[in-house]
């Protein structure tokens, strides 16, 4: 049995037998991990608290023949604790680690980049800086980003002909021009259209001063691109307060 440590982000937790839980993280160094917390679910657990969702941990695991086992939890940073303790911000944030997990095709595979982001973001929902779903549409339209699904918000997404343009095509990527004009297309408000690239971009002066309609119209677009990429919606997005 050897040890190992890395930094991660909880998941998700599953029950296993009387006491303990399958824990699922995304690390920084390998990627995303299922291991066992052995006693986390008794009161007397060393650190079973800090092994709950949106905790960002650091972690000593010894190698198992299927699942590793967690050995030491020290809190970096417990986000939980203020996420949890508002709907709108917990609504989302569990929008974000279902995300994680679904970017996260393989297991142990790097993703740095994705790690980084959802630190970033849930120390953003946490400090409730912003608005909880403006904060969950920039991390859904960046994490697409990263897995290489980056939408094009200025210039045609088919033909790379200079924007603006006023449609937006879920299947094609993005704006499109009239020339490239595929079935299903919609024609957001420029608004919207301003607030979504804000969102990908970081602007968050923009995306903060945007009209409550903007939001909306800009979080069904979200929802629809990111439903496209996944091939399937996202379980806890029906319950985020838009």
């Amino acid at each position: 049995m050897s040890l190992y440590r890395d930094e991660g982000v909880v998941l998700r937790t599953q029950k296993l037998g009387e006491a303990d839980r399958i824990v699922t993280l995304l690390t920084r160094g390998n990627g995303r991990i299922r291991t066992v917390g052995k006693g986390v679910r008794r009161t007397t657990s060393r650190f079973g608290a800090r092994l709950e969702p949106f905790m960002h941990v650091d972690c000593q695991f010894a190698t198992g023949r299927t699942l590793d086992i967690v050995t030491q939890a020290e809190t970096i940073a417990p986000y939980g604790m203020s996420i949890t303790d508002d709907y709108g911000r917990y609504t989302a944030g569990t929008a974000m680690l279902e995300t994680a997990e679904r970017l996260t095709a393989e297991e142990r595979e790097p993703a740095v980049q994705l790690y980084l982001l959802l630190v970033g973001a849930l120390r953003t929902l946490a400090g409730a800086t912003h608005d909880p779903g403006l904060v969950l549409d920039a991390f859904l339209l960046r994490g697409l980003s990263i897995a290489g699904f980056a939408p094009s918000f200025e210039d045609c997404a088919r033909c790379d002909a200079r924007g603006p343009h006023r449609l937006f095509s879920v299947q094609a990527g993005g704006m499109v021009c009239g020339s490239c004009r595929p079935a299903g297309t919609v024609a957001p408000a420029g608004d919207t259209i301003a607030l979504l690239a804000a969102l990908l971009t970081g602007d968050w002066p923009v995306a903060d001063s945007s009209q409550p309609r903007a939001r909306r119209e800009a979080s069904g677009i979200t929802a629809a691109f990111l439903q496209w990429h996944l091939e399937r919606g996202l379980r806890s997005l029906g319950l985020v307060e838009r």
